[in-house]
């Protein structure tokens, strides 16, 4: 097991595990030829997650914080999107969000924590690029199970992931984490 520690390629997650004083769970880089489907669809392309995954389960997503905290500018929150009807958990994930790089309407709605940032990106027309940095393969521990509604640890796939804004600013910094589809 890791100590908790940082590991870039789950950075904003690995430091809310740290603060937690929990140990990070397994998690390792693939390439996006091995995330295997549906992973692949909904993870490997350079989309943001919103309206993939909206798209994907064909109806509106709202999110829920496990927890959040300010840093001057910056705003972390650990999140569970859950779909609109069945409040069905579709990711789990962290996010780092740069505030001063948004107009102060979406500043507020990012801090009334109602829509994901992904809705809010299209909501307010901001222009940004998504870049995958990983692909992650994710051992499920205990939190991302209960977070996600999972009766057992298993692989889970991911990504680590950088919106960024027309000067290539960083406006988020996001670790995505996909729960498996049941078929």
């Amino acid at each position: 097991m890791s100590s908790p520690s940082v590991l870039p390629i789950a950075y904003p997650l690995d430091d809310f595990y740290a603060q937690a004083g929990r140990a990070l769970p397994p998690i390792e880089a693939v390439s996006g030829d091995e995330v295997p489907e549906p992973y692949k669809s909904l993870l490997v392309h350079q989309d943001d997650m919103t309206p993939t995954l909206e798209k994907f389960h064909g109806e509106r997503i709202h999110l829920a914080v496990l927890s959040r905290q300010q840093r001057d500018d910056f705003y972390f929150r650990e999140v569970v999107l859950l779909l609109d009807k069945t409040d069905k958990p579709v990711e789990f994930g962290a996010i780092k969000i740069n505030l001063a790089l948004f107009p102060p309407a979406a500043r507020k709605e990012i801090l009334d924590e109602c829509r994901p940032l992904g809705t809010l990106l299209a909501f307010y027309a901001i222009t940004h690029a998504s870049r995958p940095k990983a692909f992650l393969r994710v051992l499920s521990d205990d939190f991302i199970n209960a977070s996600l509604q999972l009766s057992k640890s298993q692989w889970l796939y991911g990504r680590r992931n950088t919106l960024w804004d027309p000067q290539q600013r960083p406006l988020a910094e996001i670790v995505e984490i996909i729960p498996p589809e049941k078929c």
